[in-house]
């Protein structure tokens, strides 16, 4: 009977491990998170379930410190790690990097990939948003008739705006099938004519905050076109400040909640009234200080027709003498000045012969030739010497003269120069290029000198 091979149970542990760790590596898993456990290390450890099956996780903590999501009971999440075996206990466990709500990242995807289409098509250019009129006198409102999100808004309406009237038109905002409610809102109020609906100035669509399959039926195409289609001026008010949605990109403005979009629609009426307020008292003082002003001036209007008539001319008659005489006198300056002119311009013109200016042009003309003659002559001189120094340093340095001195190059078949035998192998063929010719051979054997 042959000896039976045994094995320890660390190695038996060990083998396992190894087996599991190369068989299936890293690898992402989605279910249940249950039995939670951290530790004062830092370090969690959870189980993992689905309907089926469970298997013990560990989440370091360096990893849990980077995770997206903490791990909590009750959770669906998508784990990414490697499966290994404990050791001193023999068992199976997920040795966790990163956490991810499930779920998340498909949505996330689907998001992006809409908003990429969306925003290739243009539906969020700035140039097809409409101005949000500064005073709506109706407001529709877009939203559950039952969230909170609703009487947000009414308050935040009736606080600033106690003249502006809110419409609300009651929608689904979370479910199956909630954004074609949604989109055939906006379609009612586009067409409100048409539909027999309220006109209304501005529309406000949004609800509360929520996770991103919560707010998942604002991130729908058909919304989206629902917004952009809208001939009525839309703001999007969906979540909280941290969250944004397809219909936040398409719509005319994006408030971060629903209090602050009612904020952003409606003026401030107390604000308004004090600035009212000032602005009569500007006008009061204004038309006051105008109408002292025209009264005093009327009043000394009086006072100067209570004078005769000559009384009044007199003064306006001494300006128009004083006038005149200074026009005169400017006018006869004038003169002078011109006269005085020509009478040096006729003295230039008689001490200044033409003749002997245009001799002494030809002489300069002549002299500036015979320099410009020599100068040429010159630099060509010091141009041929300088290239007959280079023709002969050429001749010197370049490479036919090394071919000369009885050198030679060598080329492979490609016509590289060959700088090292280790490039080439026995049986390549080279050739050598000599002073005058070149010769071809194949090498048979090569040898290295270092």
């Amino acid at each position: 009977m042959s000896e039976t091979k045994t094995l320890s149970v660390t190695r038996l542990v060990r083998r396992m491990r190894n087996l599991l760790e190369i068989e299936l590596g890293e690898l992402w898993v989605e279910g249940e998170v249950s039995n939670m456990r951290k530790q004062a290390s830092g370090h969690i450890y959870f189980t993992l379930k689905d309907a089926g099956a469970q298997i013990s996780c560990v989440l370091f903590k360096g990893n849990a410190r980077h995770a997206k999501v903490q791990p909590d009971n009750g959770m669906q999440v998508k784990l990414f790690g490697e499966i290994s075996v404990y050791e001193a206990r023999g068992s199976v466990q997920l040795v966790v990097k990163k956490v991810e709500p499930a779920g998340e990242g498909e949505l996330q995807a689907k998001f992006d990939r809409l908003k990429n289409k969306l925003k290739e098509e243009g539906l969020f250019d700035e140039d097809n948003k409409l101005p949000i009129p500064k005073f709506p006198k109706k407001v529709g409102l877009i939203t559950s008739g039952t969230g909170a999100a609703l009487q947000d808004m009414l308050n935040v309406l009736s606080r600033r705006a106690p003249w502006v009237q809110p419409i609300l038109y009651p929608v689904q905002v979370q479910g199956k099938g909630a954004e074609r409610g949604i989109a055939d809102a906006i379609n009612q109020w586009s067409n409100w004519d048409e539909n027999g609906m309220p006109e209304v100035d501005v529309i406000i669509i949004g609800r509360g905050g929520g996770s991103l399959e919560d707010l998942w039926n604002f991130n729908e195409e058909v919304v989206a076109r629902a917004i952009y289609d809208c001939e009525i001026p839309i703001v999007s008010a969906v979540g909280h400040e941290i969250d944004f949605t397809i219909a936040d990109f398409v719509a005319d403005m994006r408030a971060p909640t629903p209090s602050a979009a009612a904020e952003l629609v409606v003026p401030d009426g107390e604000a308004l009234s004090n600035k009212l307020g000032r602005m009569q008292t500007s006008m009061s003082r204004t038309v006051t200080s105008t109408i002292e002003k025209h009264d005093a001036i009327l009043q000394g209007m009086s006072r100067g027709l209570s004078r005769s008539p000559d009384r009044v001319l007199r003064e306006p008659m001494q300006r128009l003498i004083l006038a005149r005489r200074d026009l005169d006198d400017g006018v006869m300056l004038s003169l002078k000045s011109k006269t005085d002119g020509i009478r040096e311009l006729q003295y230039r013109i008689n001490t200044q012969k033409p003749e002997a200016v245009i001799d002494r042009r030809f002489d300069k003309l002549a002299h500036l030739s015979q320099k410009l003659t020599f100068t040429v002559a010159e630099k060509i001189n010091q141009h041929a010497n300088h290239i007959t120094e280079l023709s002969s340093m050429l001749r010197t340095l370049g490479p036919e003269s090394v071919f000369a001195r009885g050198f030679s190059v060598t080329l492979d078949a490609e016509g590289k120069i060959i700088k090292d035998a280790k490039t080439l192998k026995v049986g390549d063929t080279i050739t050598t290029k000599f002073h005058q010719g070149k010769a071809t051979s194949k090498v048979s054997k090569t040898e290295n000198t270092d």
